[in-house]
């Protein structure tokens, strides 16, 4: 199984690009792809995004208009699928769906971005806060049932000094606050959760896979790994290979954040 996520920084827009969306998706070799910020409802997009050929798609979009959004798109018809965590404050915040897929639940997270000294901030906390507790139990359901869990998705933070190339500079920016950084230690030690392409390449800087738009962050590969995919550790064992699909030139991006994709072993 191949599982790709992205966060397409809109996904009407990621669509109209040529090549964007559409092409990316009719050319890719995953199984599964999770997508984050859809930022669209089924109505304003076009049969080629929302009923694809050969794709089971499932929208998760915000009850805020223009806000957030994910969703799924696998090649297999999901045996069952579940919209938001079971936080009342988020359950139709387009935050979080996970499907049923054989053995494996697939998962697809936008954790808000937050910003410092802001109420995006209070919201980014507010949501870790219910979130690592579900993770928690959710590992031992799926596990109970002999299954396996991958939460694939926009983390927005990034966990280590390696996870992003400015890190000296953003030591006091969302993303990188020693307490935001703390709480995903906890998914991985107390929750027991695996950063699946951190364990394939330990020691390697990046795979960044969100750069700015701003400046020539891109250019000069300034850029943030915080789209993971962050599986129970029967799955991630399995990982074969991850690797970042960035684009070759800034022109021919169709988002800020580019595919994250691991393919897993029988």
């Amino acid at each position: 199984m191949t599982v790709s996520t992205v966060n397409v920084n809109g996904l009407r827009a990621a669509a109209k690009k040529d090549p964007g969306f559409v092409a990316w998706l009719a050319a890719t070799e995953a199984d599964v792809v999770c997508l984050q910020e859809t930022r669209a409802e089924a109505e304003q997009l076009s049969a080629a995004v929302v009923a694809p050929p050969g794709w089971h798609v499932l929208l998760a979009p915000a009850a805020a208009k223009g806000r957030a959004g994910v969703a799924v798109y696998s090649r297999r018809e999901p045996e069952a699928s579940r919209v938001g965590f079971g936080e009342a404050e988020f359950e139709d915040s387009g935050r979080y769906v996970e499907v049923d897929l054989g053995a494996v639940t697939v998962a697809s997270l936008y954790l808000p971005s937050g910003e410092v000294g802001t109420p995006r901030q209070e919201e980014k906390e507010r949501f870790m806060d219910a979130f690592l507790p579900y993770l928690i139990k959710r590992r031992a359901q799926v596990e109970a049932q002999g299954r396996e869990l991958v939460v694939c998705g926009d983390w927005n933070i990034a966990h280590r000094e390696v996870d992003l190339r400015n890190w000296r500079g953003n030591r006091k920016s969302s993303g990188f606050l020693p307490q935001e950084r703390a709480w995903l230690s906890r998914v991985f030690d107390e929750a027991g959760y695996v950063d699946v392409v951190r364990a394939l390449y330990p020691d390697q800087e990046g795979p960044y896979s969100w750069w700015s738009y701003r400046g020539r962050a891109f250019d000069n590969d300034t850029g943030w790994r915080i789209d993971l995919q962050v599986a129970t550790p029967g799955l991630a064992s399995r990982a074969v290979s991850g690797r970042v699909e960035r684009a070759v030139e800034h022109g021919a991006r169709w988002s800020d954040h580019a595919p994250v994709t691991v393919r897993y072993g029988s």
